[in-house]
């Protein structure tokens, strides 16, 4: 059997080690099934690392997410059914994970992918044993928005917002340090929010303050011109493939993204593909452009206003407050494009 926690890199334990400094080995048999390792070939930045317009180049998957996530809910409740759901995710993740969503036409709330999780867990014959096993039922681990601390509606704080927050800062933009992500996280504790439910919440204005800073900063990167550009572009390109059968969705979940990239540079595709790649500038405009493959779409929103010993920072701290007035205000009504690429591309 793999064994993906003996073969992750220093970094990546550190970073777990912060998350929870026991170890649930428990965790392991599941992480090492079939169905969660081929997450390790899906990036959760959705492909936009495989272009110069993005600066980071570490490949942080949709495995190490669905641990990190784990592990996060595992620390503050000590569940094994809520940490397993946390765990499970992401399980139906696709290649370019959202860039599907993309192509699905649900850039707003990009979920489109979820409904296949309980139809995942459920065909595998491995994980169904384990949780036999385990006396937990297929329901109780299957949808983690069933559970607060795991999952809640933008913008409370949840371990899977907390987790691609604090993985992103350290592996992807790198706008904290490991010291940062230890300071921010050892400052949460579960808390009761506005309408008497549990929600992840801080103890320190400062710190949440931070958070707040960096989560905002990020905010604007995860909808900005060149990421809404990137994502369409994976998107129609994949659309394109899929209409000339040279790959269908179901590879999307079986093959590595590295093979994907493969099959795209040796299509009709590779041209644009490669343009995008090496483009160190995206352009936009207010009015529509001729000719050029433009991209023109809103998308989804995320940000987070967390609680401060059970209130929410927006209300308590000035600072904090036109922070996320201004990530909020961010437009998305450009047309975005680079030239190189055509309409008559697709």
């Amino acid at each position: 059997m793999e064994n993906y926690y003996k073969n992750i890199s220093k970094e990546l334990k550190e970073y777990f080690n912060i998350l929870e400094p026991n170890y649930p080995v428990w965790l392991n048999d599941y992480i090492n099934t079939k169905e969660l390792l081929t997450q390790r070939y899906v990036s959760i930045t959705c492909g936009t690392i495989y272009s110069d317009l993005f600066e980071s180049n570490f490949f942080y998957s949709s495995l190490d997410h669905s641990v990190a996530v784990a592990l996060i809910i595992w620390h503050f409740t000590k569940d094994k059914k809520q940490t397993l759901s946390g765990l499970f995710h992401d399980v139906a993740t696709p290649a370019f994970k959202h860039c599907i969503d993309f192509l699905n036409g649900d850039y707003m709330n990009q979920e489109s992918t979820e409904e296949l999780t309980t139809k995942m867990i459920e065909d595998s014959k491995d994980v169904m044993d384990l949780l036999k096993r385990d006396n937990i039922k297929l329901e109780e681990i299957d949808n983690y928005h069933l559970y607060p601390i795991a999952d809640n509606d933008t913008p409370k704080l949840s371990a899977d917002r907390l987790e691609y927050s604090l993985s992103n800062a350290l592996f992807t933009y790198r706008l904290l340090d490991a010291d940062s992500i230890k300071e921010i996280y050892n400052d949460i504790e579960i808390q009761t929010n506005e309408f008497g439910e549990i929600e992840l919440g801080f103890k320190t204005k400062k710190i949440a303050r931070n958070f707040v800073k960096v989560t905002s900063k990020m905010s604007v990167i995860y909808r900005e011109d060149r990421t809404r550009y990137s994502m369409q572009l994976i998107a129609d390109i994949i659309k394109g493939l899929v209409a000339e059968h040279k790959i269908t969705i179901k590879d999307l979940y079986d093959e590595k993204e590295s093979d994907i990239i493969k099959l795209i540079e040796s299509s009709k595709y590779n041209r644009i593909y490669n343009v995008w790649k090496n483009a160190k500038k995206i352009q936009s405009s207010i009015d529509e452009p001729k000719d050029v493959y433009y991209v023109h779409v809103d998308t989804k929103v995320r940000y987070i206003n967390p609680l401060i010993n059970g209130k929410r920072i927006y209300d308590e701290c000035k600072i904090a407050k036109k922070m996320i007035d201004n990530n909020l205000a961010y437009k998305q009504t450009n047309y975005v494009y680079l030239d190189e690429i055509k309409k008559s591309d697709f």
